[in-house]
């Protein structure tokens, strides 16, 4: 199983895929504060997007890099692919007022 993700605090509940894209219904290997975990993999998640690697409940804060990116806006599981489908972002969403400008 190769490793395509990065986990950087201990804290994080998402990993960022740092290889080709993976597939739903395969697994991967995270480091999380120097022990392999085996994540299951829910949905295609491609390069530079985030996996949750611990269950996160609806509001809870987002954690990577040991920071905050914002609020799930519904329960997350382990595997499932984080983005702006499922999170309210600290920084607001450019897409959205862009939208909101035409």
């Amino acid at each position: 199983m190769a490793k395509v993700t990065w986990v950087v605090d201990p804290r994080d509940n998402v990993a960022t895929i740092l290889g080709p894209e993976v597939e739903a219904g395969s697994k991967i290997a995270v480091e999380i504060d120097g022990a392999e975990v085996e994540v299951p993999v829910n949905h295609k998640i491609v390069y530079g997007h985030k996996i949750a690697i611990k269950p996160i409940a609806k509001g809870e804060t987002i954690l990577k890099y040991g920071l905050s990116l914002g609020k799930a806006t519904e329960d997350i599981k382990v595997g499932d692919h984080v983005h702006v489908h499922n999170i309210e972002s600290n920084r607001g969403r450019g897409d959205l007022s862009k939208k909101e400008a035409e």
